[in-house]
């Protein structure tokens, strides 16, 4: 019956479920661009030191995209690229 008066946190602000989400999505995209990089390495490149930068880049395009959904999912968490405008009006001064 205590289990029942508990109150439930809706899902937008259970931070424990978006960290969760996103240590997943981060793990996941980083092993699987790390494999294409890989995969692409071998395909490619002669080299080990190619392969290998093959295979960083892969991590970082994971990693990176990773980061960029997480952070949408925190709502704002990274700065935004748009600038900012304001809503007050422009006197005649300005316009000339």
């Amino acid at each position: 019956m205590a289990e029942e008066n508990k109150l439930k946190i809706p899902p937008q602000y259970d931070l424990n479920a978006k960290w969760d989400a996103c240590l997943d999505l981060g793990v996941r995209r980083f092993v699987y661009s790390s494999l294409a990089g890989a995969f692409t390495g071998l395909l490619l490149f002669r080299s080990p030191v190619t392969r290998w930068a093959s295979v960083a880049f892969g991590a970082g395009v994971g990693i990176g995209s990773a980061y960029k959904e997480c952070s949408l999912k925190f709502d704002g968490s990274s700065p935004k690229l748009t600038p900012k405008v304001s809503d007050a009006p422009v006197s005649k001064d300005e316009q000339d």
